[in-house]
């Protein structure tokens, strides 16, 4: 009886097991399928494009959009800047897309130089001869700026604009550290260099906020100029609505009567105007594409000439992924350096464009990239693109380049170095009450326990201090070698100071104002190529990758603390991600992403 049950059970066991596997292979199967039948899409004639301005913009999205899509019922959180200018050029060479829909809606971009250039690409399309309208329920500033670029700009009949300005509140958490007992010790460079200062101060200092002020003073005024030129306004005129009241809660007429959209529809006479557009009959259905169904399309593009690789390095720079705490991968020290040689090594590459969005980060991990980057450059030539910011350890890796391109509205800069340690003295010893005492071998055997829990560390701190200006003065002469300047002037223009691209020009941190298309332009004439075409590294991560990467990525407490507490989230990950990080930062004060 008890080997009929143990053969029994173990029947049982081995059916369910099939059955899993049976299971799991069906539904990879089912996947395949659907990847391949969505693999190419057939655009139908008369077709439009609708750009679906929700979720968030980031410079580059994960691979297999239209899986992850299809699994997501249809809607994509996270959309590529790379994927929406790709879809608008194939957009504009296909005869069967007459023209693009922006629908505006609740959408997070990067930066403004994403936003400005999805703008500039749209207004690219428009010289096809093709239209482009918007409609929305409500547009926030950053999706009114890129809509107002429409030939027509419509809004639901109880929308609203929320227009407003550019700002930014920083969080300072001394106080509340104080009432715990915590004090956060701070060694930099820079007297621009205020990543620190959150934890420092209780207010901005007079320095962040010069810096602060100059670079959103630029991009609101970049933004005024493009909104003016479309609307046929000028930016003093809309820069004094803004002032006079708070745009979002106006009447919608006011809109209209101020030359900011052209028409109030509801959403049916909306989609009346549309079919008229496209000269079809009442009962017609519009051929839409959205993003997804672009992606799919096949690109007019032949891969002809000599390959220049565009290497994307996106993100905060580590020494190792923490991709299980940010939820993204960012720029890994080691994998990039290895990515860097093997295009070295590739002969078939003929030059390289690093496109560059990166606030920084590890200032160790940065200065190796940066020596693969001059080593990538004894071979072949190497032009940077900076997208929203490549600033502190992100100008660092762009400094040993041929040749810097970068938008207007690009951050760049912050040229200095930070430390950042807590000291518990306060909490542990004061409130708590534990003592310590220690047995040691040597003079600073426990410097690190001492820079933490004890009060008297001045001598320890002292040699954190030597150690920053250390790495200060090795970033002053990587920015100087790269930049053809000498030590003193690079240092005039660094102390940590974040600069708005166009400014950086004139200081000779960049080398011209230019889209990505500029920057590969650049390699070709560099490396004399009178034929060529692209290929991205690293490749994409393809869907069962991402799949089985997922538990990686953050949980779904993250994703509920990144909604509550907004721009306040990344300081938040960094404190509690900082004992895994290299103790030398060099990266950017604030955070980019707009609304």
């Amino acid at each position: 009886m008890k080997d009929f049950f143990k053969y029994t059970l173990a029947t049982i066991t081995g059916i369910i097991i099939f059955a899993l596997v049976v299971g799991i292979f069906c539904v990879i199967s089912l996947i395949g399928m659907a990847a391949s039948d969505t693999a190419t899409t057939q655009v139908k004639d008369n077709s439009v494009f609708v750009l679906k301005l929700s979720g968030t913009v980031d410079e580059r999205a994960s691979g297999d959009m239209g899986m992850l899509s299809l699994l997501a019922g249809g809607e994509l959180e996270t959309m590529g800047l790379d994927d929406i200018l790709g879809s608008i050029e194939k957009a504009k060479a296909n005869d069967d897309i007459k023209g693009i829909y922006i629908e505006a809606g609740a959408v997070q971009f990067d930066s403004y130089a994403t936003v400005q250039t999805i703008r500039d690409a749209l207004k690219d399309f428009k010289k096809s001869g093709k239209w482009i309208v918007a409609y929305g329920d409500e547009y926030l500033q950053m999706s009114y700026w890129l809509s107002t670029v429409a030939d027509e700009v419509y809004l639901n009949k109880t929308g609203m604009i929320d227009l407003k300005g550019l700002g930014r509140k920083a969080e300072y958490y001394t106080g509340l550290y104080e009432k715990l007992g915590i004090k956060y010790q701070a060694v930099r460079v820079g007297k621009y260099k205020s990543y620190v200062e959150s934890n420092t101060r209780k207010d901005m200092s007079p320095e962040d906020r010069e810096q602060r002020m100059a670079y959103m003073q630029g991009a609101w005024n970049h933004m005024l100029k493009d909104i003016a030129e479309s609307r046929k306004l000028t930016p003093e005129g809309i820069n004094q609505m803004v002032n006079d009241s708070i745009m979002m809660f106006a009447d919608p007429d006011y809109y209209v009567t101020a030359k900011l959209v052209d028409k109030l529809l509801y959403p049916d006479e909306f989609k009346a105007l549309m079919k008229k557009k496209l000269q079809l009959d009442e009962k017609d259905d519009v051929a839409q594409l959205t993003l997804t169904d672009m992606t799919a399309v096949r690109s007019e593009k032949k891969e002809k000439g000599d390959k220049i690789a565009v290497y994307y390095a996106v993100g905060e720079i580590n020494d190792e992924s923490l991709s299980s705490f940010t939820g993204s991968e960012g720029i890994v020290g080691n994998k990039t350096v290895n990515d860097l040689r093997q295009l070295a090594d590739d002969e078939d590459i003929k030059a390289v464009v690093l496109r560059v969005n990166s606030p920084g980060g590890s200032a160790v991990a940065s200065e190796q990239i940066w020596h693969a980057v001059k080593q990538l450059k004894e071979k072949k030539p190497v032009v940077v693109s900076m997208g929203g910011v490549a600033a502190s350890g992100g100008y660092m890796i762009s400094a040993a380049a041929n040749y810097i391109f970068a938008e207007p509205t690009t951050i760049t800069g912050s040229i200095g170095i930070f430390g950042l340690v807590p000291n518990f003295s306060g909490l542990v010893t004061d409130k708590l009450g534990v003592t310590f005492d220690d047995v040691t071998t040597n003079t600073y055997t426990n410097y690190m326990e001492n820079i933490t829990l004890s009060k008297e560390n001045s001598r320890e701190l002292g040699f954190m201090q030597s150690f920053v200006d250390r790495g200060y003065d090795t970033f002053l002469t990587i920015v100087a070698d790269g930049r053809k300047m000498k030590k003193e002037q690079v240092n005039e223009i660094a102390q940590g100071r974040v600069w708005l691209a166009t400014d950086a020009l004139g200081i000779k941190l960049v080398d011209k104002l230019g889209s990505l298309d500029d920057a590969v332009k650049k390699a070709a004439e560099l490396a004399k190529l009178e034929e060529y075409y692209t290929a991205s590294y690293p490749a994409k991560a393809s869907f069962l990758d991402q799949l089985l990467e997922q538990e990686k990525k953050g949980s779904y407490l993250d994703a509920e603390l990144r909604n509550v507490l907004g721009d306040a989230y990344d300081e938040w990950v960094f404190l509690r991600t900082i004992n895994k990080r290299n103790r030398l930062q060099a990266r950017l004060p604030f955070s980019t992403r707009v609304k």
